[in-house]
């Protein structure tokens, strides 16, 4: 898909270039890298709209294959008003799912906005999101192919996004959501099981980046090395009988990101994610460690496409957890200058995530186990040997060795494109 977008788009601006009135070529240079600026963070800009790439087309083992359009107005149709949304359908659970919402500039200087929105979808279950992640872009999204577990909500929201200095965001967050599984499950509480909830959840969140030189926004983005570190803290509460909410609990999630080292040399990159849960909350808002293997016998049949930070051996589902934290170590070796465009990467890899569950036994017609012994996996990446693909080994060892040698084993492709 993405080589098909490149090969149209140069066609178009090569036939933008043969005019009759032999306009200037700078503008012609303009027209290219705006779009490609914006192909490259998962846009194609028109003059007041920019349509998402993220919905175009995506596949998962719950809907199958997942397509629809999206976007978001751009600051030619305002630079104070913003109106976003989407829509796509399942071809496996025969559904449409959409979201429309609306944000607001209150202050220009300090980057504020008011974010209003409605969305019924699905979400993978226990995936965790920091309201301060800006928005990520994939041409392709590995891990999503394997996601079998997933739950239905129904959400209204409205939020607050306030930028106290260049190095620290902060966005705040109230939501209603009815939330209906899409496998069968029950939570047990003191007076039923409840196979449907409804939540109504307030969340705050922040993002410091203490050395933070570059500049974001919600079409265009750009790092640095002096980003780094990166620190976000959010918590999370659930009310009780607020809105017909039927459950009480809270979270509180941290993660930190390091880099050492500078592009196109040697990267050692940390990562490091902790989540604390407590109260009654059902197996959809528990932790898992971003699992990304495969429930089938042989590592051929496993042989599948690796993800960026998650855990390669680790079998969807395995593991759930209300309290939980993860490391992750990746040493970037210097690229292989074998050509000027040929450049294949070499990238060590450990991980290791330790985590525990109370009451396992509320969770009803689903099994899964504790990460209390501490779970370890290491490997390799061969990163761009051919058309952005490479491939991926890893190993898992320690306490949660299985008895046979191949299912300890994840052989797999790697994706990476830059444009």
């Amino acid at each position: 898909m993405l080589l098909c977008l490149l090969f149209f788009a140069n066609m178009f601006l090569q036939a933008q270039s043969v005019d009759k009135n032999k306009i200037q070529p700078s503008q012609d240079s303009i027209k290219k890298n705006v779009f490609v600026k914006g192909l490259a963070n998962g846009y194609i800009p028109t003059k007041y709209f920019n349509f998402d790439l993220r919905y175009l087309i995506k596949y998962n083992q719950f809907e199958g294959i997942r397509t629809g359009l999206g976007g978001i107005t751009n600051d030619a149709f305002s630079k104070s008003v913003r109106v976003n949304g989407y829509t796509v359908y399942g071809f496996r659970d025969d559904r449409f799912k959409y979201s429309i919402g609306s944000s607001f500039r209150l202050n220009e200087d300090k980057n504020t906005w008011l974010t209003l929105s409605y969305t019924d979808d699905l979400q993978e279950t226990g995936s965790t999101k920091f309201l301060t992640d800006k928005r990520f872009f994939q041409f392709f999204e590995p891990r999503l192919l394997n996601i079998d577990l997933f739950h239905q909500h129904v959400t209204k929201t409205i939020g607050l996004e306030h930028e106290f200095t260049n190095n620290l965001n902060v966005v705040s967050e109230i939501s209603t959501s009815y939330i209906k599984p899409t496998y069968n499950y029950g939570f047990v509480t003191s007076n039923s099981i409840l196979n449907t909830f409804n939540l109504s959840t307030a969340k705050i969140a922040l993002q410091w980046r203490p050395f933070k030189n570059g500049i974001s926004s919600e079409t265009t983005s750009k790092e640095t090395d002096n980003d780094f570190p990166m620190f976000a803290l959010q918590y999370t509460k659930s009310f009780t009988d607020v809105f017909k909410s039927d459950l009480n609990f809270s979270k509180l999630d941290f993660r930190t990101i390091h880099q050492i080292g500078k592009k196109g040399k040697s990267i050692s990159e940390i990562t490091l994610v902790a989540g604390l849960a407590s109260g009654d909350i059902p197996l959809t808002h528990l932790y898992h460690a971003y699992p990304n293997n495969i429930n089938k016998e042989t590592i051929m049949q496993r042989f599948s496409v690796a993800g960026t930070n998650s855990f390669e051996t680790m079998f969807f589902n395995e593991f759930f957890s209300d309290k939980f934290a993860t490391l992750q170590l990746k040493h970037y070796i210097k690229p292989f200058n074998i050509t000027q465009r040929y450049k294949p990467q070499l990238v060590l890899i450990t991980r290791y995530a330790i985590g525990d569950i109370k009451e396992p036994e509320r969770h009803q017609n689903v099994t899964f186990g504790s990460l209390k012994k501490g779970y370890t996996e290491s490997g390799f990446e061969i990163n761009k040997l051919l058309f952005g693909f490479g491939l991926s080994f890893t190993y898992r060892y320690g306490a949660y060795h299985l008895p046979e040698i191949g299912d300890n084993v994840a052989f797999k492709f790697t994706f990476n494109v830059t444009l």
